[in-house]
């Protein structure tokens, strides 16, 4: 920890004073949180030595350690917001009193000016040296109230570090010395008679410069601190999110402990209205859980036996057992706040020229007025025009706005990032994303949903009903516990299944069963050949699901082919609208898989990405990333983060989607925790605002200093008899630094554009018929609202109470119901039977 910084030329100073160090490799320091990182050689250097370095240019320095439990995580983030919170109480008490006392000063100075009535001692000619001396006496204390200025200032000053504390303290101190010396003049002038000299200096105290100076400064850093801690909220809102406590079972009782006391293996219950403590799997009972907090999700997700729960999400409904699998530091949300803390520590690369800049800029700036003091002294205009131009130039400069722009916005757009549920890992990535020419992306689980699901259905008895097949094959898959059989029992919930006897599972081939006394078998084109079934009539449409990378289910009943399941790992339903908004952001996408190539070239058609290039190995994704990288491209590449670890590190940006809990993956720059390309789109877009919020910044901080400094030094008064007070300057000065703070804060209600107009164009294209055949129409509909196969069968049952409705499937996980017609329905027909059980249709 460093402290007593207070501008980048601060940080300059301490980077500077650090680097030069023998066997220091980097020197980092954030402003924002007053750490200097630093990586060295222990064998040559020390911590001792290195906090030596710091202390020796006049600022104060201490080990921080890092601790990253969860317990420490919060005390830590509440320690440094009981500290933001005391400096900002101790700056307002320094400003309100500054703000007495400068009244009191103002009045005294000038109330006879304005008519405000002022006791008759207090002016006139006679009276001049009396109110020289009570402006001195009330300037005074406005000096001393905000001696941190000079103590910081001159302390920098003899040290070679100056910084803009160094700039205030000279002009005020300058203007104070002068007032001194004008109060000499008038004692000396006085009783000798010299009305003359009396009355000129009369008109020439500066210590309503030298308090104002002070004051107007003071009022910017109290803004500028307000402002600065706001764009850490959402970090703040992460660090509350976790319980403090947490009901556990031990030896069969129920205790009430402190979260940070939960061990791995503990057994927690859970109630409505909970947060989830730690991260662990549910064991017992079932929950609606709210994961929005961490994941962005809006709608909450039931959450049944085995599967995973999330820590410091919500549950919204149920009672439910779970066994804590990651405590402490492991847990989801402690890795999110330490992404995320780590990601507003980093420096962005564009960050590297106002440092440059601030490095120099105090001494520069200095050296500009000692130049312009001189340049007005030898033309002729007078000592005090002289000084009051040279004054103004000091306190008008502001290294605090270069310094501020970029950790302001890079702090405030990591935490609107993880808000989305988006955990950006670097500045660097953050910087950079917005510019990548070409997006690779894994398919399974990127672009597809990763999980198989029933993407056809085909009977060929034609005495046999779709739901009467749909019985029949839930029934016969029931025993297995292949994933295709899972796929088919969800496709059948709601339906009653008949009883099956004799079942037998073939590894690798099939099932077969008996049911009502007739023997049935299912599975795969080799298996059938085994039981020399006759599937000639089938031969062209199983060939052609394959051809589609779907994987067909042959049910037979005796020695008759009955129908056809195909079950896929189908596409998700955000990545078509993803695809879309990527290239309306200029990228060109890649899908590197490892699937066959018709599967692939399929997968590819539907999400309409570029180029598709199939059967690869992970080393082979890598080479195709490199060979792009080769030509001169810069490359994001998006995967599993698993088998596609050698492709993420060769990327210029890594970016995990399909993470889950597991969000620590080392080879990703950027983890997306909802495992949506949608989120990949939010980056890229809040990679661009950043940027142009960082450059917004930084031109205004240039344009200001470029401008404000030369209109200070007097540059336009001999033609347009321009001049700036140094009250003036103080005040632009301290506007500049809440200008950059509050411009950066604008990032808190970003919102993606691309994904809002895709999304509108999705749903407004989903609605209207997708397919017609000779007696019959499909609509899809977008659905919001179903969370778990009942809210899947209610919507069913509406739709299918419509008449001219054939058939209706509705998804949860793909937010969507397929209706099958056999006659034109309004669309707001079936609009109204979703809305009506409690839906929304988009």
């Amino acid at each position: 920890m460093v402290t007593g910084m207070s501008c980048a030329a601060c940080q300059a100073n301490v980077e500077k004073a650090a680097s030069k160090l023998s066997g220091v490799e980097s020197a980092q320091v954030n402003l924002l949180k007053e750490q200097l990182t630093v990586s060295y050689d222990e064998a040559v250097l020390s911590e001792q030595d290195i906090i030596g370095a710091v202390n020796n240019i006049g600022y104060g320095a201490a080990v921080f350690n890092p601790d990253m439990s969860k317990s420490d995580l919060k005390s830590q983030w509440h320690d440094r917001k009981n500290d933001e919170a005391q400096k900002v109480k101790a700056m307002k008490k320094r400003l309100i009193s500054s703000i007495i006392f400068l009244a009191a000063l103002m009045y005294v100075a000038m109330g006879h000016m304005v008519g405000l009535p002022v006791p008759s001692i207090l002016h006139g000619t006679d009276n001049a040296l009396i109110n020289a001396l009570v402006q001195m006496l009330l300037a005074a204390p406005v000096l001393i109230i905000n001696k941190k200025f000079f103590t910081s200032g001159f302390k920098g000053l003899l040290k070679r570090a100056a910084n803009m504390d160094t700039l205030v303290a000279l002009g005020s101190s300058t203007s104070f010395v002068y007032g001194l010396f004008a109060i000499f003049m008038m004692a000396y002038a006085a009783p000798r008679g010299n009305i003359e000299i009396l009355e000129h200096y009369s008109h020439q105290l500066y210590f309503e410069s030298s308090a104002m100076i002070l004051t107007l400064v003071t009022v910017g850093k109290f803004l500028e601190t307000r402002s600065k801690n706001k764009t850490s909220d959402s970090l703040g809102k992460l660090v509350e999110l976790s319980p403090k406590t947490a009901n556990i079972i031990r030896d069969g009782k129920e205790f009430t402990i402190d979260a940070e006391d939960i061990r791995e293996g503990d057994i927690l219950i859970i109630r409505p209205g909970e947060r989830i403590a730690v991260d662990g799997i549910l064991t017992e009972g079932n929950g609606f859980v709210d994961q929005s907090a961490v994941t962005g999700e809006s709608l909450p997700i039931e959450k049944e036996y085995g599967d995973e729960v999330i820590s410091a999400t919500l549950n919204k409904n149920g009672t439910f057992q779970m066994r804590a699998t990651k405590v402490g530091e492991n847990t989801t949300l402690s890795q999110i706040i330490r992404l995320v803390d780590e990601a507003g520590s980093d420096k962005a690369p564009i960050a590297r020229l106002a440092d440059k800049v601030s490095g120099v800029f105090v001494p520069i700036v200095m050296g500009i007025s000692v130049l312009t003091f001189i340049i007005w002294l030898i033309a002729g205009d007078g000592f005090e025009n002289a000084l009051s131009f040279a004054v103004t130039v000091l306190v008008i400069s502001c290294p605090c706005a270069l310094g501020l722009a970029t950790p302001v916005a890079i702090m405030a757009g990591t935490g609107k990032a993880a808000e989305n549920g988006i955990l950006i890992k670097t500045a660097t990535a953050l910087e950079n994303l917005h510019s990548v020419d070409e997006i690779f992306l894994d398919k399974t689980g990127t672009v597809t949903s990763g999980e198989m699901t029933v993407s056809d259905i085909f009977v060929t008895d034609n005495n046999m009903t779709e739901k009467e097949f749909l019985s029949l094959a839930a029934a016969l898959e029931k025993g297995s516990e292949h994933p295709l059989a899972k796929a088919v029992r969800q496709k059948a919930f709601g339906i009653e299944a008949p009883n099956v006897s004799d079942f037998v599972a073939h590894q690798g081939k099939g099932i077969s069963a008996t049911i009502n006394g007739k023997s049935y078998i299912s599975g795969n084109v080799r298996f059938l050949k085994e039981n020399n079934i006759d599937f000639s009539s089938v031969e062209n449409k199983i060939e052609e699901l394959s051809n589609q990378g779907k994987t067909p289910l042959i049910f037979v009943c005796e020695k008759d082919v009955i129908g056809i399941i195909a079950v896929a790992d189908t596409i998700r339903v955000d990545s078509i609208t993803a695809i879309k908004a990527l290239k309306a952001l200029g990228k060109k996408t890649i899908m590197l898989t490892g699937d066959n190539k018709n599967a692939a070239q399929f997968i590819g058609k539907q999400a309409g990405i570029d180029t598709v290039i199939p059967e690869l190995l992970p080393q082979d994704k890598e080479k195709h990333i490199r060979l792009a990288q080769e030509s001169g491209k810069k490359i994001a590449f998006i995967g599993d983060g698993i088998n596609d670890a050698p492709a993420l590190t060769r990327a210029d940006i890594g970016i995990a989607i399909g993470a889950g809990t597991d969000i620590a993956i080392d080879s990703a720059d950027i983890v997306l925790i909802k495992s949506s390309l949608l989120d990949a789109v939010k980056a890229i877009e809040l990679s661009k605002a950043v940027i142009k919020n960082i450059k917004m910044n930084l031109f205004w901080a240039f344009f200001y200093n470029a401008l404000g400094i030369p209109l200070a030094a007097g540059t336009f008064y001999p033609l347009f008899a321009l001049k700036l007070t140094p009250m003036i300057g103080s005040a632009a000065m301290s506007m500049s630094s809440i200008c950059v703070v509050t411009n950066a804060l604008r990032l808190r209600f970003f919102k993606s554009k691309y994904i809002a107009e895709e999304s509108k164009n999705a749903s407004f294209e989903n609605t209207e018929a997708t397919e017609k055949g000779n007696d019959t129409m499909t609509k899809v509909i977008k659905v919001e609202g179903m969370m778990c196969p009942r809210c899947e069968a209610h919507v069913t049952k509406a739709l299918l109470a419509i008449d001219g409705v054939a058939e209706a499937v509705a998804s949860h996980t793909e937010s969507t119901a397929t209706v099958t017609l056999t006659k034109d329905v309004p669309i707001n027909i079936l609009i109204k039977a979703i809305t009506d059980e409690g839906y929304e249709v988009i």
